[in-house]
């Protein structure tokens, strides 16, 4: 036998015997993260009191009186509108109980989420037939006891990561194809559209991924550039412009409700540091970021990532133009290099530190470590897995041949050192406060509710009843069949009942809860109850308030009872009042109440629904986003240029003795 011939059947039966390796250790990879993410999700699973605020507009929805909290009041109070149709039409598909549907989904998409984002990172890295992929961005990610709490929280966490996965591998997928087929080519630009209904920041990333996609050499098609760009346009913006239109008639805002509670424009960089530090100090984050950083730098600069095309899967695209520097050429070299997996790869890692800008900005969030999730989702993304290249010439027994290189080398240093730090972060407690909030704001969500409630894995709404106060409210309800609002004490052990004017209706007048924790509340009474919050997150009277300076993150706004009494229209007048309201400020509430664009306001979400009063609310609704009232009765009496009925009276309550 030449000897020609049997070095090539040697180097044949080395890469076969590579290949089926190779295959085996990247599934492997993506069972045994997947596996680990799972059972820890489990381990940790609940459904958070933000997460039960979801189900009650379900409930609604499924009874027939529409996407809202309280029947009659249209407020969108979930800041996720795809979440709340997909666990809506599970929920009708199934009819099961809703936090079993919720837990469901939301554990099966945290888990779809890692695979689809090792699948998309492989074929980055040129698949199975160049390396041995390993889990590496994918451990960082699941190791975070955040990323675990919130796989089953019945927040939108789970659909987020998810979208952000399935949206990499089909960006990654288009950037490799060596010929676009218009049906896969229009689904990932429908895909990419669907950002506004994710979640309102991932409209960044969308819409980064549709200008990337926009501006990148077209598919073969008979079309003329021009009519398939507007196509592009129409099939990216159909579903979120028509649901943008309908929002804003429906509820008279352009984005949710929740936006406007939290003031997401307004500025507070120092407690978004604080809340950074919070999320990446305790478990050392910085570590394996910088590890994994230095490792795919040498993967990449090894030269020895390809495509089936045969180009380097992280390098520029080659152009068969003449090289010159004119603006045309360097305008056509950016439009060719933006169909590679380098620019898929810097889309994401981009968006992913333009997001951690903006949560910065915003001041963070109360919850530990959830609003930065999908920012570091995103900037694993191209590390998901790493590529060791081993010498393939060691499968075929043969001596010699290439040494182990630095990348290599730094490349197992990496998943080694990945690996070890995810077992120490695994294990680590970032808040040991429990039930106490510390002076920055920020609390483990989970621990908190499992140490008030007293159950590990606070699932059902009825196990949020072992919670302070809940027992009571729902006894207090059964006990006033004539109705009343309930405001909690100022020792939050019981409520006080403001109760409603005679004459008394038949069926009573209806309870209306006045509480901060919106989610157990509004799950553990009928939905003929309603119930609103001093916050505002479905309440409009609230969220329209200026924001308190110093309050804490998420929980800034705070608006007095005296304007609920006035609202609901209970009595209001001592005895029937709670002994610490003041009738005065009362009497003051109801005069501010009375101010005409404040009305007006409020009617866009009270008003019944005609074509009149969709056309009037899609015209107002950014100046009913803008519009804020002071909380103060006596404040927003003189910025409305009204009478006040008691000039003399105190602007600032007297706290009791």
């Amino acid at each position: 036998m030449p000897v020609g011939s049997a070095h090539r059947r040697a180097a044949d039966v080395s890469a076969r015997r590579f290949s089926r390796l190779s295959r085996t250790v990247f599934i492997g990879g993506i069972v045994l993260t997947a596996t680990l993410f799972a059972a820890g999700a489990w381990q940790r699973r609940w459904i958070a009191d933000d997460g039960l605020i979801v189900l009650r507009t379900v409930r609604n929805l499924l009874a027939g009186n529409g996407p809202v909290f309280n029947a009659g009041e249209r407020v969108e109070t979930n800041t996720s509108t795809a979440w709340t149709y997909l666990v809506w039409f599970f929920s009708w598909l199934t009819q099961l109980r809703l936090e079993y549907v919720v837990l469901g989904i939301a554990l099966t998409l945290s888990v779809l989420a890692i695979v689809f984002a090792m699948l998309g990172s492989a074929r980055l890295w040129g698949g199975t037939k160049s390396a041995l992929l390993v889990p590496a961005g994918a451990l960082v990610y699941i190791a975070m006891p955040p990323a675990r709490d919130y796989a089953t929280s019945g927040l939108e966490n789970c659909l987020v990561i998810c979208w952000l996965a399935v949206l990499w591998w089909l960006l990654v997928r288009w950037s490799q194809a060596e010929r676009v087929r218009l049906p896969g080519f229009f689904g990932l630009v429908f895909f990419a559209g669907l950002a506004p209904l994710i979640r309102p920041e991932m409209t960044l990333v969308g819409a980064l991924a549709l200008i990337m996609i926009f501006c990148a050499p077209l598919p073969e098609t008979r079309l003329r550039p021009l009519f398939f760009r507007i196509g592009v346009v129409l099939v990216a913006g159909l579903v979120p412009v028509a649901y943008q239109i309908w929002r804003m008639g429906y509820y008279g805002l352009p984005y949710p409700n929740t936006a406007v509670a939290k003031d997401a424009a307004g500025a507070k960089w120092h407690q978004g540091f604080i809340y950074l530090w919070n999320f990446v100090g305790p478990y050392w984050l910085w570590l394996p970021l910088l590890i994994l950083a230095i490792a795919a730098v040498f993967a990449v600069r090894s030269g020895r990532v390809t495509k089936a095309t045969g180009r380097h899967a992280l390098g520029d695209a080659e152009s068969t133009e003449v090289p010159d520097n004119s603006w045309r050429n360097r305008m056509h070299r950016l439009s060719v290099w933006l169909r590679t997996p380098a620019a898929v790869a810097t889309l994401m890692v981009g968006s992913g530190v333009v997001l951690i800008v903006y949560e910065l900005r915003v001041g963070g969030d109360f919850m530990h470590g959830r609003m930065l999730l999908p920012q570091l989702f995103c900037l694993m993304l191209p590390v998901a897995v790493l590529p060791v290249r081993v010498p393939q010439n060691i499968f075929s027994g043969e001596r010699g041949g290439r040494r182990m290189d630095w990348a290599l080398v730094v490349v197992l240093a990496g998943f080694v050192g990945t690996a070890g730090w995810a077992l120490f972060a695994a294990n680590t407690t970032a808040i040991t406060t429990g039930t106490k909030i510390s002076s920055t704001g920020i609390v483990d969500e989970r621990i908190y509710y499992v140490l008030n409630t007293g159950h590990d894995h606070p699932i059902l709404a009825e196990d949020y009843l072992d919670y302070p106060r809940m027992r009571a409210m729902v006894r207090d309800i059964t006990d006033t069949p004539d109705g009343g609002l309930l405001l909690n004490s100022p020792s939050f052990m019981f409520w006080y009942i403001a109760p409603p004017p005679a004459p008394i209706p038949d069926g009573g007048a209806g309870h209306t809860v006045f509480f901060l924790n919106l989610g157990m509340t509004s799950m553990n009474v009928p939905l003929d109850v309603r119930v609103i919050d001093q916050m505002g997150l479905a309440y409009p009277l609230a969220a329209h308030t200026d924001r308190l300076t110093d309050g804490r993150i998420g929980h800034d706004k705070n608006l007095y009872p005296d304007w609920v009494v006035v609202d609901a229209g209970m009595v209001d007048k001592h005895p029937w009042l709670p002994w610490y309201m003041d009738d005065k400020w009362v009497q003051q509430a109801r005069v501010a109440l009375s101010c005409p664009q404040t009305q007006d306001m409020l009617a866009s979400s009270r008003s019944p629904l005609t074509f009149e009063r969709f056309r009037h609310n899609v015209t107002q609704s950014l100046g009913f986003s803008k519009y804020r009232i002071d909380r103060v009765p006596k404040y927003e009496i003189e910025r409305c240029g009204l009478v006040d009925p008691y000039p003399s009276a105190p602007a600032v309550p007297v706290p009791p003795k």
